[in-house]
Formats: structure tokens, C-alpha cells, sequence
């Protein structure tokens, strides 16, 4: 019996290779590791079932026409849903839930950066400097979520332990463990007047492109910062940053941006209260062991004829 053709086109192909063999499926594909920075070969490509990857490259699913299946190494679809040549009967599966400890971990950092004065005992260090300052508790803060997917879910559960009172925003609202109040999105803006941090991991979607503008950022408390986890295009940069330089909002950590690496002239690098992660909240050391395993167990299912989980929906856009 012929084997599927599947192309891992990462830059650790091993790792999926060996979430296979973990999962007792590595002799029931035909795998091919190629780096991300080489071309699949037209001969591999045409045989290709499967592929495995982070972007397309022009062109590249036109020259597949055998691909069944395409897992994205990453949470978020629209690379992939702008491709012009996508066909209807591909199916879609994401990385959602493979970010599941670093991110939240990531998260948990910004707020103690927000509120430690580490930094600054960092830097007064390198004057042998000694200033006493006072950090401000977490303990008794409302963090407001919008977007209570896999992520944002562990993050409850671990703010939880922290005294942080969670509520959030979910497109099926429901009650949820270790969140307060679970609102439906037509309710953000009183998630927003409630929240002293309000956290995007919103998708990105023709509904929640510049989904934080001016009306939004006046709906927030003074006294709040944002934070973007999610995708650059989620804010309207000029609302943020008049929001932050007129005090209607108090701050912003943002780590994605519309246009990566952020350009050294963009404002938000030179305005007072906005601070600029290079997209790192989702990154760690073995990121690629964690999405392998989301794919392995859709390895499962594909070859068993079952349905896909973490399958994208191309109307929602996620």
C-alpha cells in the first residue's frame, strides 16, 4: 500500500519526524524534512498529501496537486487564507493550543514588568546606584481577556493562583474554569471599563481588523494598560498612540506589530509609555516540539479517515 507523501517545510523537520514516531506512525508516511529556506522540490512537491509549514511561498500550492491536507505551524491563518491559489478542498488545521505554556508564561512576565521595578534595579546596578522603590501588587487587578481560546484559558488558570481576577470575552461565551465572567464580544467594551490590563488574542479576521481604535481606548480605564498578544493589525496605530500620549490610557506592551520588524522610524518606538517586544511571546527554545505534537495527533486521525482537530474555519478566519 502507498504511503502519503508528507513534506515537513520547517527549520527542525526532525521533530516532526520523531512526534510520528512517538505516536507509532513512522512507518505510515513517506516524510520529507526540507528546511525552511530551501525549495521543495517540483517532482516532491506533486506528490505531496501533506505538508507541514509556517507560510506558503508563491505558487507553491499550485504545484501540489495532490495536497490533501495542510497543517500550519502557527495559531494564526491569514498567510495562509490570503493565498490565491488555496483550494476549497484543502483542509486547514492551525497550531491552536501549542503555545500553551510559553505564551501565558510570557503574559504573566509582562504584568511583572509592569508592576516590579526590576528594570530599573538592573539598571541603577550599572551605577552601583541603591533606590529603594515599591512595586505595585498584582494580587486584586482585573485582567480582561479578549479572545478565551487555549491560551488565554491557561492564562486564567495560572493568574488565578496569583489573586488576579479574570474576565474575558469568548465568541460562544460560557462559563469557564478559573474566569470570573465570561462575556460575549458585543459586550467588550464593559470587559474594557473593568479590566486594569486588557490582553489581545483575538484572531486576526475582516471583523477584528482595527478592532481597538479611539472609541475603544476611551472605553478603558486611565489607569489600564494594553497589551498584544494576537496580530499587529487587531489596533489602529495612530489611536494608541494618542491614547497613550493624551493619558487616556496609561500604557501598552505590544509584540506583534502590521509590519514585522517594526520599521525604526514607526512612533510607538520613541512614545513615552508604550513598550516593543519583538514578537517573542510564543517563541521558545522547543516551539517546534510543541506544534509537532498537535500535528501528530491530526497524523492520527488523517490516516484513520477521522476527522482533523484544530481544523480553520475560512469563513471565521481561524
Amino acid at each position: 500500500m502507498t504511503k502519503p507523501v508528507c513534506i515537513a517545510w520547517v527549520n527542525e523537520p526532525q521533530a516532526y519526524e520523531e512526534a510520528l514516531a512517538r505516536a507509532g506512525l513512522g512507518g505510515r508516511f513517506e516524510f520529507h524534512g526540507v528546511s525552511r529556506d530551501q525549495k521543495i522540490a517540483p517532482d516532491l512537491a506533486a506528490r505531496a498529501e501533506v505538508l507541514v509549514g509556517w507560510r506558503p511561498a508563491p505558487g507553491l500550492i499550485s504545484g501540489m496537486p495532490q495536497l490533501r491536507w495542510v497543517q500550519s505551524t502557527t495559531a494564526g491563518m491569514d498567510q495562509w487564507l490570503a493565498v490565491p491559489d488555496l483550494r476549497e478542498d484543502l483542509i486547514l488545521t492551525c497550531a491552536r493550543g501549542a503555545h500553551r505554556v510559553q505564551m501565558p508564561e510570557n503574559i504573566l512576565g509582562t504584568l511583572f514588568f509592569l508592576t516590579k521595578p526590576l528594570v530599573f534595579f538592573a539598571l541603577e546596578q550599572r551605577e552601583s546606584r541603591w533606590t529603594r522603590r515599591v512595586s505595585e501588587p498584582l494580587a486584586g487587578k482585573t485582567l480582561g481577556i479578549l479572545g478565551l481560546g487555549a491560551v488565554g484559558q491557561e492564562l486564567a488558570r495560572k493568574a488565578e493562583a496569583l489573586e488576579i481576577r479574570v474576565i474575558g470575552t469568548k465568541r460562544t461565551p460560557a462559563s469557564l474554569p478559573h474566569v470570573a465572567k465570561v462575556y460575549p464580544p458585543a459586550a467588550t467594551d464593559e470587559v474594557l471599563g473593568a479590566s486594569d490590563y486588557v490582553l489581545l488574542l483575538l484572531p486576526s479576521t475582516a471583523d477584528t481588523e482595527n478592532f481597538m481604535n479611539a472609541a475603544r481606548f476611551r472605553a478603558m480605564k486611565k489607569s489600564a494598560y494594553l497589551l498584544n498578544f494576537a496580530r499587529g493589525a487587531l489596533i489602529v496605530d495612530a489611536d494608541l498612540i494618542e491614547a497613550v500620549r493624551s493619558k487616556t490610557i496609561a500604557g501598552a506592551v505590544l509584540d506583534v506589530f502590521r509590519k514585522e520588524p517594526l520599521p525604526a522610524d514607526h512612533p510607538f518606538w520613541t512614545t513615552p509609555g508604550i513598550t516593543i517586544f519583538p514578537h517573542v511571546g510564543g517563541g521558545h527554545a522547543a516551539r517546534d516540539l510543541g506544534v509537532a505534537e498537535v500535528f501528530a495527533a491530526n497524523a492520527r486521525r488523517f490516516l484513520a479517515g477521522e476527522p482533523l482537530e484544530t481544523v480553520v474555519d475560512r469563513a471565521r478566519g481561524y
